[in-house]
C-alpha cells in the first residue's frame, strides 16, 4: 500500500515529544501485538518525519503477524525526494518501486530463517542503496517450533508456507535450503550485498544447545555470495560495566578470553576495506570507544564506497543493532545527505522511536540492570563528530587512530557553563559524565547547567562552555580522585605534559557544521534522559549535587524543561 505524503516546513515534533516518548519507552517495551497504542502514535509520527524526505511504501503489521516486536508499519524507502517533489501534496497514481503484496509474502517465509522471526528490514537509504537490520540466523530447532506455533494460533497460511503443518516431517537440510534460501532472496531483494555480524561467538549457546545460528558458520556456506564482516561487539550486559566505570569508556577493553566468546574478527581481504587503512589484528587492544569508531568507519566506508547495501545484526537485533543503525543515521543526517529536512529535535525522535523503541528495545529492562547501552549510543556522538566520519568529505585513514578519541576526551569536564565565549571549545571530546570527575564509586549520569533552553534546537555553543582555567572546576575535588589529575596513570593518557583541559580552553576552535548538529542532537537527548530516566530513578549522585550548588553559587541551575 502506498501513503499519502506532505511536507512541513514547521518541526512536526518539539523537545516534549521527546520527553514524552522517553518516559513512555522506559515503562514500556513495544510489542504491536498488545495492541500499544502509544506506539501507534509515535509510528505516525516517524511516518510524517520520513516523508519530509523520501517516497515510501510500507508493508502492514498490525497484529504482529510478521514479528511481534517490530513496528506495526514496515517502511519501504524508495527514494529521496527533490525540492519539487517536497512541494507537491501527495503522491496518489505514482507508481511504486515495490510490489508490496510480493514484498510481504516474501517476507513471510524468510522471516523463519532468522531469530525471532526478525527478518532484514531496510531502514537507512544512502546514494540508493539500503542499510537493512535484523537478528542473526535461526537455528533448526527455533525453525520448526516457530512454524508449529504459528500453525496452532494462526493457521498454516503463517506456517513455513509448503509444509502446512509442523506434523509433516521435512529433512532438516531441505528445509535449512528453503528458509535460507527465502531469506538471502530477499536480501536480494533490497539489494544487499555486505554483512556485518556483530555477534561474539559464532552460535549462541545455552544449556549446551545451539539456540541461533549465524552466516558466517553456515556449513553449506549458503551465504557465499555476500560479503560476511565478522565484526565482534560486546552485548548490552558490557554497558553495566561502563555505567559502573562511572561512564568512562577510553582505557575500557572487552575481555575477549571469555568462553563463549568464540567469533574473531574477519574483515574479508579486499581492496575495498583495505582503502581504510586500519590494522584489524589489533582490535582487542582497542577499547570500547575506538572499537565503536572503527567498525563505524567501516560501516560508512562500504556505504560510501561500496556497490550495494549493508545489514547489520547482533544476536536479536535490538541492542548493539539498533545502537549502529542509529550512529549511522545520525552521522549521515549531520553530512546533510539523508533526512536534510529534519532539525535537531525531529532527527532525535526518529531515531529514538524508529530505530529503538519500534524495533523492540527493552529499555525498561536495560535500565533497571543498568545496561545503558541507549546512553552510551548518544553520549558517543562526540566521537563522531569530526570530518574523519564524515561520508561526503575525504577521510585521511592515518588520523583515525586512538589519538582521535584521545585528543578529544581528555578534557572529561563537560557541560559546565561558566564562560559565556561562544568561541570557546564547548563539551567536544568525553563521553564521560561530570559525576567521573569524583571517586569512580559515584553512580550518576550528567548533570547539565544551561542558560538557555532555546539552544537546545540550534546549532550555536553559547549555551554550553567548559570550566576556564580562571574558574576551574578541579579546585572542587581532590587531584588524587579527578582523571584530569596528571597522577593518573592508569588511564593510558596520563603524563607530565600541559593539562588537555586547561590547552583546550585558551584555544579558540572554530565549530564545523557537522559538529553542531551532532552536539545538538546531544544536548536535547540528554536534557531529556536526565530528566525523565535518571531523575525518575533516583540516581543523582553525591558530585552532581555539588555541582548543583557550585552552579548556583555562579548563577546557574540545573538544566530541565
Amino acid at each position: 500500500m502506498l501513503l499519502t505524503m506532505t511536507s512541513s516546513s514547521t518541526e512536526a515534533v518539539s523537545k516534549e515529544d521527546i520527553h514524552e516518548l522517553l518516559e513512555h519507552s522506559v515503562k514500556n517495551t513495544h510489542k504491536v501485538k498488545d495492541g500499544d497504542i502509544k506506539g501507534d502514535f509515535i509510528m505516525e509520527k516517524c511516518l510524517l518525519l520520513f516523508s519530509k524526505d523520501y517516497k515510501y511504501s510500507v508493508i502492514t503489521n498490525f497484529n504482529g503477524e510478521l514479528c511481534g516486536h517490530y513496528p506495526s508499519k514496515i517502511i519501504l524507502l524508495e527514494y529521496q525526494l527533490t525540492e519539487g517533489d517536497q512541494k507537491k501534496d501527495n503522491f496518489h497514481g505514482v507508481e511504486s518501486v515495490y510490489d508490496t503484496t510480493q514484498m510481504r509474502e516474501l517476507i513471510k517465509q524468510a522471516r523463519y530463517a532468522r531469530c525471532r522471526s526478525r527478518f532484514a528490514v531496510p531502514v537507512i537509504m544512502y546514494e540508493g542503496k539500503h542499510v537493512c537490520r535484523s537478528a542473526t540466523l535461526a537455528s533448526g530447532a527455533e525453525m520448526y517450533g516457530r512454524s508449529g506455533l504459528d500453525f496452532l494460533f494462526s493457521g498454516p497460511e503463517a506456517s513455513l508456507g509448503p509444509m502446512s503443518s509442523p506434523e509433516e516431517e521435512e529433512p532438516e537440510l531441505q528445509m535449512f535450503d528453503r528458509l535460507r534460501g527465502q531469506d538471502k532472496k530477499l536480501l536480494r531483494n533490497l539489494s544487499v550485498k555486505y554483512i556485518c555480524d556483530l555477534m561474539v561467538e559464532k552460535k549462541k549457546v545455552k544449556f549446551g544447545m545451539n539456540i541461533t545460528s549465524s552466516e558466517k558458520v553456515d556449513k553449506e556456506n549458503r551465504y557465499a555470495d555476500f560479503h560476511i564482516l565478522t565484526t565482534p561487539y560486546p552485548g548490552c550486559e558490557f554497558f553495566k560495566e561502563w555505567k559502573d566505570n562511572s561512564y568512562t569508556g577510553e582505557t575500557m577493553m572487552f575481555d575477549w578470553s571469555q568462553d563463549f566468546v568464540d567469533a574473531v574478527l574477519d574483515v574479508p581481504d579486499d581492496p575495498l576495506f583495505a582503502q581504510l587503512g586500519l590494522d584489524w589484528t589489533k582490535y582487542r587492544n582497542w577499547d570500547i570507544m575506538q572499537l565503536t569508531q572503527n567498525y563505524l568507519l567501516l560501516q560508512l566506508h562500504i556505504l560510501k564506497e561500496g556497490d550495494s547495501g549493508l545489514l547489520v545484526h547482533c544476536i536479536s537485533g535490538w541492542d548493539r543493532t539498533p545502537m549502529f543503525i542509529s550512529l549511522l543515521r545520525l552521522s549521515l543526517w549531520a553530512d546533510g545527505i539523508i533526512h536534510a529536512s529534519l532539525t535537531p529535535t525531529e532527527i532525535l525522535y526518529l531515531t529514538l522511536a524508529y530505530d529503538w523503541y519500534l524495533f523492540g528495545h527493552n529499555l525498561p529492562d536495560r535500565v533497571h540492570k543498568g545496561e545503558e547501552i541507549l546512553f552510551f549510543c548518544f553520549n558517543f556522538l562526540t566521537h563522531i563528530a569530526s570530518d574523519d566520519f564524515s561520508a561526503i568529505k575525504k577521510r585521511e585513514p592515518k588520523h583515525v587512530s586512538r589519538n582521535v578519541s584521545r585528543h578529544n576526551s581528555e578534557c572529561n569536564i563537560e557541560g559546565v557553563l561558566l564562560d559565556n565565549d561562544p568561541r570557546r571549545l564547548s563539551y567536544r571530546g568525553s563521553n564521560t559524565s561530570i559525576s567521573s570527575i569524583g571517586s569512580s564509586s559515584v553512580e550518576g549520569a550528567p548533570t547539565f547547567f544551561s542558560t538557555n533552553e532555546s539552544d537546545d534546537d540550534s546549532a550555536k555553543t553559547n549555551g554550553w562552555q567548559v570550566v576556564s582555567s580562571t574558574g576551574s572546576l578541579r579546585g572542587l575535588v581532590s587531584s588524587h580522585d579527578s582523571p584530569l589529575s596528571d597522577s593518573n596513570s592508569s588511564g593510558g593518557h596520563g603524563s607530565s605534559r600541559p593539562s588537555s583541559c586547561q590547552e583546550a580552553t585558551e584555544t579558540v576552535i572554530p565549530e564545523s557544521q557537522r559538529w553542531n548538529k551532532l552536539d545538538s542532537v546531544r544536548r536535547i537527548f540528554h536534557n531529556a534522559y536526565t530528566n525523565k530516566i535518571i531523575a525518575s530513578n533516583g540516581r543523582k549522585g553525591g558530585i552532581s549535587n555539588l555541582l548543583d550548588q557550585f552552579a548556583e553559587k555562579v548563577g546557574f541551575k540545573s538544566g530541565k524543561t
